[in-house]
């Protein structure tokens, strides 16, 4: 194979991949492709937990994989899970050569898949479509390398940064076009998290509406088959037990005191900051322990406020309407920021037009 050959299977193993994202959690959504004399003869993408790597899915659509060149996202896994080792598979199935993105940085593999095809008389390259893998399995990188997922906050806003009018009225700010890559945004995320004010003001939901996900029908089965868990952030227990958010599906709400919640599927108790609250770092840890790889905050400027002033935010999405609301209205985040050198900063990484509105996506800078 020559290069332009490797980009070119290799890109078709990424978007293998991108069709796992909605339903391999806490796997990786993983994408291999095997190829034969340039052609493939076998494809496949990661199943949901329990279930096939994409590896073997591939193994098992080619048949007969000899002398065949293996494409995958993510180093082959070397160890016995809920599933065998899928560098084993391809050993096994005669495969010649494995061209790796990005190596598993999981430490029950870190190499070893890699070292174990080598071992096998395997040519094993890495590093092929590296940077768009990166991009696609942050989540779950991140979690690997730092023992938690990856924290994006959505905000939809007006021109004029308010989130909401004074009376609280906030639906619906943005038009459908940009509702809509919310709905796509929570169908790639493994938990939906809220803080108890926004319970209170909106009875949210946070769950997945079938009629304005933005999927073709195969990726929208695979979304509404294994919707994103929901959270709630509530230090004193005043979740309703009729609100919606506990309607439909697991729901946690955490709190700082063992307090009794009726009506609620799931509680976990841990300690509270300065002033009382769920202490952030506590949940973060909580958040990695739960093995959450892409977790979605959309909550008021409170919780909003406490996550980007503690460092906590891995990438900001902002929806911004062509609307002014006014200074009256109520601000993006309740944060107070004495000077210009304290304030937290961010890189523009991309700005789209989504219909009448604007999305921008933002990372911490540096």
């Amino acid at each position: 194979m020559n290069d332009a050959q490797d980009r070119r299977w290799m890109q078709r193993a990424i978007e293998l991949g991108q069709q796992a994202r909605y339903w391999s959690a806490p796997n990786p959504p993983v994408g291999c492709i095997l190829v034969r004399d340039d052609k493939e003869i076998g494809a496949g993408f990661t199943q949901p937990a329990g279930q096939a790597h994409a590896e073997v899915m591939a193994l098992n659509a080619a048949g007969d994989a000899t002398g065949a060149t293996a494409y995958v996202t993510l180093e082959p896994c070397s160890h016995q899970g809920q599933t065998g080792p899928c560098a084993s598979a391809l050993t096994d199935a005669g495969v010649a050569r494995v061209v790796v993105a990005v190596e598993d940085p999981n430490p029950q593999v870190a190499g070893r898949g890699l070292a174990a095809l080598r071992a096998a008389g395997i040519e094993a390259e890495l590093g092929e479509g590296a940077e768009q893998v990166e991009a696609d399995l942050a989540g779950f990188l991140m979690r690997m390398r730092r023992g938690y997922g990856r924290i994006t906050l959505k905000i939809a806003m007006s021109l004029d940064g308010r989130t909401a009018m004074p009376s609280g009225e906030s639906q619906w700010i943005t038009g459908e076009d940009a509702r809509a890559d919310v709905q796509r945004l929570r169908a790639e995320s493994d938990l939906m998290v809220t803080g108890v004010g926004t319970v209170l003001a909106d009875d949210c939901r946070l769950t997945l509406r079938a009629d304005e996900l933005p999927l073709d029908a195969n990726a929208k089965g695979r979304a509404l088959a294994h919707p994103p868990a929901r959270m709630v952030l509530d230090s004193k227990g005043r979740t309703p037990a009729g609100a919606r958010i506990l309607e439909g599906g697991q729901t946690t709400v955490i709190t700082t005191e063992n307090i009794a919640l009726s009506g609620l599927a799931q509680k976990a108790v841990l300690g509270a900051d300065a002033k009382g609250r769920v202490d952030i770092s506590a949940w973060v840890e909580y958040l990695g322990e739960q093995a959450f790889n892409d977790i979605m905050v959309e909550a008021g400027p409170t919780l909003s406020g406490a996550l980007l002033r503690g460092g906590w935010v891995d990438r900001l999405i902002i929806y911004q309407a062509p609307k002014l609301f006014g200074d009256a209205a109520r601000a993006m985040t309740a944060m107070n920021v004495s000077a210009l050198a304290d304030a937290p900063e961010f890189e523009i990484n991309e700005v789209t037009r989504i219909g009448a509105d604007l999305r921008i996506i933002a990372a911490p800078k540096g």
